[in-house]
């Protein structure tokens, strides 16, 4: 008899669980998507994306979809003083990787439009490679500065993903005498 009891008991005990477990759920789940809906929306408005980083990974965007965009001008640029006391310059020259297949390309003007706005970019660049010791811009690379340069030029263009890489070429960092 007190094992028929124990069971009633344990079974009423289980099926009270499962309703105040449904009820829950039936309460949360509802408010949790609004709650997710308000903040997409107030980071739509501030333009940030949920999933990160805003820049497209220039190996997701297909090598077929990909033009280059070179600056004619080579960058003669003076970098910051660095630990040794001396002052050095850099002597580069860019290519932007722009994604044909994006909505900034047809909006921007592809690579005619990059080539009227070449005094913007060419003073990005100069204003990020300048804020770079000798040994931080050779660092790694050049990832830094490249990551810098991206990131900004993906800033003036609206956050989008019309320009996915910036490429250098030709770089030579030299001692002022």
């Amino acid at each position: 008899m007190k094992k028929n009891l124990i069971t009633v008991i344990i079974l009423a005990l289980v099926l009270a669980n499962l309703i105040l477990t449904a009820i829950l759920a039936f309460t949360i789940i509802p408010q949790a998507k609004k709650s997710n809906a308000l903040i997409d929306q107030v980071c739509a408005a501030i333009n940030i994306d949920l999933e990160g980083a805003q820049n497209k990974d220039l190996s997701a965007v297909p090598i077929e979809n990909i033009e280059v965009y070179s600056i004619a001008n080579s960058f003669t640029v003076n970098l910051r003083d660095g630990e040794d006391g001396k002052k050095y310059y850099a002597v580069f020259s860019i290519g932007l990787s722009v994604n044909k297949e994006s909505e900034g390309y047809k909006t921007y003007g592809g690579l005619e439009g990059l080539a009227a706005k070449d005094a913007v970019i060419a003073d990005t660049i100069n204003s990020i490679v300048g804020t770079y010791t000798v040994d931080e811009f050779n660092a790694d690379g050049y990832k830094a500065v490249k990551n810098d340069i991206l990131e900004s030029l993906q800033s003036i263009f609206g956050g989008s993903d019309f320009i996915v890489g910036v490429n250098f070429s030709g770089v030579n960092t030299e001692a002022l005498r």
